[in-house]
């Protein structure tokens, strides 16, 4: 019954936050990024799947499932010469609670700075980076019923500007009697607005410019517009349609309902090989009109070092259409 009752406040929290859509109105696009080439390579679904460091974006209810202590660093050439890089660390507190601390960081880059005046540069130069770090708790209620919730704070910087914002996640996973299927749901981002504030803002204004005498530099500042986050609710399945000897197939989909865009769809399977070589592949953004996500893939190696250390190796690849394709790699270590 306890089970019930959370699931079903969960839904409904999900539904009053979606009562107001709006597409293309939100701050920190870039907290709808996925973390971890396990992830994308299985096209993105992978809310009933997440377990390693990974899940802590995807669903920190699969953190306390593993009992493991782990860490992971993922590196990404993202678009137009931006940088992605993902860190994440899961220490199990005992077989049914775990903690986590996740970094994220897409970095722009950064440039010379350039006037009328100056059109070969001032001397001064901007950049522009994005983060979000994340504390989460994960607990096992029951041997089948996880439940976790996620503090974050958000930073977004562009040269002497910048904006803060404040953020919750909370996460479900139910392992369900029928052949063990998963099932998981997640809503992200769930906090305040954020507003550009900084000192380039800050200008003299002349109120009256055709009044002689009057004063021409009265302090003033340039007024920005706040922006609420981009929320995402995600659910779920997941299934090992083939679990026997050396061989497991794990098939699982998600449906993905953000603020800030059309509802999608996400396929993906993993195939395992005596838990040592691992080989994905997945879709991305079904029904979104014109998308150009779409074919992903990729490739695991996890080997056992000795019974205290495990090491893994994680590659993946996302067709991105008209945009060139994405290369993504992590490197996890457990214990």
């Amino acid at each position: 019954m306890k089970i019930r009752v959370l699931a079903i406040v969960f839904l409904l929290s999900a539904t009053q936050a979606f009562s107001q859509n709006k597409v293309g109105t939100t701050a920190a696009a870039f907290l709808g990024i996925g973390a971890g080439p396990r992830a994308i390579g299985m096209g993105g679904a992978f809310t009933a799947v997440a377990t390693d460091p990974s899940a802590l974006y995807w669903n920190p209810a699969g953190i306390s499932r593993t009992g493991q202590t782990e860490v992971m660093l993922e590196h990404t050439n993202y678009l137009v010469g931006t940088s992605y890089n993902y860190f994440a660390g899961v220490v199990a507190l005992d077989q049914d609670n775990a903690i986590g601390l996740s970094v994220i960081n897409l970095n722009y880059g950064s440039g010379i700075v350039t006037t009328v005046q100056n059109p070969d540069g001032t001397g001064e130069t901007w950049s522009a980076s994005d983060w979000a770090v994340g504390l989460t708790y994960s607990r096992n209620l029951t041997d089948r019923f996880s439940i976790s919730g996620t503090a974050k704070i958000i930073m977004q910087n562009i040269w002497h500007e910048s904006a803060t914002g404040y953020a919750l996640d909370a996460g479900l996973l139910y392992i369900t009697p029928f052949n063990d299927m998963k099932i998981g749901m997640e809503i992200s981002n769930f906090g305040t607005e954020m507003q550009l504030t900084g000192s380039d803002l800050f200008v003299s204004y002349d109120p009256n410019p055709s009044m002689a005498g009057n004063n021409k530099n009265i302090p003033a500042q340039y007024y920005t517009n706040s922006y609420p986050l981009p929320l995402f609710f995600r659910v779920g399945l997941a299934m090992n349609v083939i679990n026997a000897g050396d061989n497991r197939l794990t098939i699982a989909a998600d449906a993905v309902h953000p603020s800030d865009n059309l509802q999608s769809a996400n396929v993906g399977a993993e195939y395992a090989w005596n838990n040592l070589l691992f080989l994905r592949a997945g879709y991305k953004s079904l029904f979104i009109p014109n998308s150009q996500e779409g074919l992903t893939l990729g490739v695991g190696l996890r080997y056992e070092i000795n019974m205290h250390l495990i090491v893994k190796l994680d590659y993946g690849f996302e067709n991105y259409g008209l945009l060139k394709n994405l290369q993504e790699f992590s490197l996890s270590v457990g214990l």
